[in-house]
């Protein structure tokens, strides 16, 4: 394969796959509408086409003009998009889908590719924005791929979990970083073994581009770090790339009440462990980077930008009201 269309390519994870897919030598055009700031505005091998990947007219003109081998499809957020994407495109070598670890509709420790069951999707649900419906809408995007695949169709899906890195507009890990550089004492929810797999954004980009090249049409290959941290080595991971050190203050249900503070007020909380696995992924050839680097990027690309994440958490006001309570114990 030698072209590339990226839907989406210039917020988080299209626009690292636009730097992976450079990298290995493809020429690549990005089809978006061209509300954010273009990236690779001033890069010559970059053709940037605009549009709306809702009107298949445009989707259509895109195919007919560029005629991709691989297309990478990074924004579509409801089963229809998929549809409409993998009939445009059936010709080519590659459709890749990005879906979600958010597919899954049972909990259960890992979560495997076509073991476990996907969240059913209602008509209602498949046309719906809300947060609520989003691993629905994902899983019928799955879904989608499959009825392609069987169609002939080179289609396949990657399901990444919390994707975290440079350029994450969600400000997710930000709040982390945030709590570790201001302050000598953090406080994590619950008993700080709370695990939600995550995946660094660089490992997705790669994650995509091999499933492409080497992956099987109609399958679905998760996406994390193959290796898991829970929530409080998160943040002493955080701290020992900042150089610093921070106290772990751990506090459950009942100590979060005296600062008017829920468990999951708090940003990367999840009651029951997110873990998916990534063999099939692995057995691809596909590596992800190193923990201690990944972070330690994701790090300086936090102190270099002006993101904070506050807004995912407590204010340290009711915090110190915690901390307060749990000093008397």
């Amino acid at each position: 394969m030698d072209t590339a269309l990226v839907i989406g390519g210039t917020r988080f994870i299209g626009r690292h796959l636009v730097d992976d897919l450079l990298a290995h030598g493809y020429d690549v055009t990005t089809f978006n509408r061209g509300n954010h700031d273009d990236p690779f505005a001033a890069d010559d091998r970059v053709t940037h086409v605009e549009g709306d990947r809702t009107n298949d007219s445009a989707l259509e003109a895109a195919a007919a003009t560029i005629e991709p081998d691989a297309v990478f499809d990074c924004v579509a957020y409801y089963p229809k998009d998929v549809q409409a994407a993998t009939r445009i495109f059936a010709d080519c070598e590659a459709y890749v889908y990005i879906s979600s670890g958010a597919a899954y509709g049972r909990e259960e420790i890992p979560k495997r590719e076509g073991e476990t069951p996907l969240e059913p999707c209602t008509p209602d649900q498949a046309t719906d924005d809300s947060n609520e419906t989003y691993g629905a809408r994902k899983a019928e995007g799955d879904r989608a791929v499959f009825a392609a695949a069987e169609r002939g169709v080179d289609a396949m899906s990657i399901r990444p979990c919390i994707v975290y890195g440079p350029h994450d507009y969600t400000e997710r890990l930000d709040f982390w970083i945030d709590r570790v550089e201001r302050f000598d004492r953090v406080v994590v929810p619950g008993d700080g073994t709370n695990i939600w797999h995550r995946a660094y954004v660089e490992d997705v980009a790669s994650a995509m581009r091999i499933v492409a090249e080497r992956g099987e049409a109609g399958e679905a290959y998760n996406v994390g770090d193959r290796r898991l941290v829970t929530l409080e080595e998160m943040v002493d991971l955080i701290a020992d790339q900042l150089e610093t050190s921070v106290e772990v203050v751990t506090a459950g249900p009942r100590e979060l009440a005296a600062g008017d503070i829920a468990l999951d007020d708090y940003v990367l909380y999840r009651a029951y462990p997110h873990v998916l696995s990534t063999a099939k992924l692995a057995a691809l050839g596909w590596e992800s980077t190193p923990l201690e680097e990944a972070m330690a990027r994701s790090v300086e690309a936090h102190t270099e930008s002006d993101r904070t994440g506050r807004e995912h958490g407590p204010d340290r006001e009711a915090e110190e009201r915690v901390l307060g309570i749990l000093d008397t114990f």
